[in-house]
């Protein structure tokens, strides 16, 4: 157990988990630190985004792997992005989308949009194995301040994006969507659109969670310049190699 240096988060207790083999980097292990569920709430989680944590379900959680720092949080600025030519392609083949904002409850058409995507995703992979409650018990919890954002061409659903709203800016919590459409980049233009929405709202950053550095599926984080990594305890702009 460990603890932080400054006011509320001086008192806030934050545990070590158990190591388990890494998600991301074969043959290596991981752990995390979590922060005490039962202390959390939006203003700390806003708090421990500033200092390179993430939300899954009601969990605020940090990549804690002494031997190995390839985890680093990802923010892109909203007001000094600027999109490379294939995300300025993206922007232009999805105009014809429009977004809805729901509020986090059950939606049974998300959820088998959500079953369809992690089938075509993750295959066997354990994630495919789901059902509504861990499937809600992922994407949201009672405290954080989540919307859910619907892409749709006409009637027809092809994207849901769950999404953070945080003082400071919004976090890109998950995304799923169709996988007959993949021309389209729909997880990039969810992207794109997050950060027109920050602007629109005022708010500095989008947040990416973990870039991890010799990931190749990780890759794509990095293409949205410029951005900032969060490292020894601070957070740099950082340009790929």
């Amino acid at each position: 157990m460990s603890r932080f240096p400054s006011d509320r988060l001086a008192r806030l207790r934050v545990f070590v988990t158990i190591e388990h083999p890494c998600g991301y980097l074969p043959g290596r292990i991981a752990r995390n630190l979590l922060a005490d569920p039962e202390e959390v709430d939006q203003d700390l989680y806003q708090q421990l985004a500033k200092l390179g944590f993430r939300r899954s379900g009601g969990y605020i959680y940090r990549p804690f792997c002494p031997e190995c720092q390839a985890c680093r949080s990802l923010r892109i600025p909203s007001d000094r992005f600027c999109p490379n030519r294939a995300q300025r392609r993206t922007w232009q083949r999805n105009q014809d989308l429009q977004v809805f904002e729901c509020e986090p409850h059950f939606n049974p058409e998300h959820y088998l949009l959500y079953e369809r995507y992690l089938r075509y995703r993750h295959p066997g992979g354990g994630m495919d194995d789901t059902s509504p409650q861990q499937y809600l018990s992922f994407v949201r919890s009672i405290w954080s301040h989540t919307r859910f954002y619907e892409f749709r061409q006409g009637e027809r659903l092809l994207a849901v994006a769950v999404v953070d709203h945080l003082d400071d800016g919004l976090s890109a919590v998950y995304t799923f969507y169709t996988p007959d459409e993949a021309a389209r980049s729909l997880g990039t233009y969810a992207i794109l659109w997050q950060l027109q929405e920050a602007r629109r709202l005022g708010l500095p950053w989008v947040y990416l969670g973990y870039w991890v550095e010799g990931c190749r599926k990780m890759d794509y984080k990095t293409r949205f310049q410029p951005h900032q990594l969060y490292q020894d305890g601070n957070w740099r702009w950082h340009t790929p190699s």
